[in-house]
């Protein structure tokens, strides 16, 4: 019988996230090896991207064994196209009244195939 790994043995773990701003109704996305930690950095105002745009909610995390595979998920929600889409989707979920987050993923994941496609003729 093979052994299977715990991810929780690694010495290194990556996060990517999404916070919404209740102030200016935007995200923010961001990289940490320690979510929790940066979660509550964010809501004392010790980030300085985000000290004018509190109160903040978590909306979406993402977790990587491989920093490169996570910096690189980061640069793709932080590109305008998708941040643009991200932002339809928080707002489609506030007018629903959905809080799920599958509601959310399925969303996003919707309208970027939509997007992906978008003027190729199949």
């Amino acid at each position: 019988m093979s052994e299977t790994s715990d991810v929780s043995s690694l010495p290194e773990r990556y996060y990517v996230y999404i916070l919404f701003s209740f102030e200016d109704k935007g995200l923010y996305i961001g990289f940490t090896t320690d979510l929790k930690s940066r979660l509550t950095s964010h809501a004392k105002g010790k980030n300085q991207a985000t000290i004018l745009r509190r109160p903040l909610k978590l909306i979406h995390y993402e977790y990587f064994i491989n920093k490169a595979d996570a910096k690189a998920r980061e640069e793709f929600l932080e590109s305008k196209a998708l941040n643009h889409i991200v932002q339809s989707a928080v707002l489609y979920r506030m007018v629903r009244g959905g809080h799920g987050r599958e509601q959310l993923k399925q969303f996003l994941k919707r309208t970027l195939v939509e997007e992906l496609f978008k003027g190729l003729h199949l």
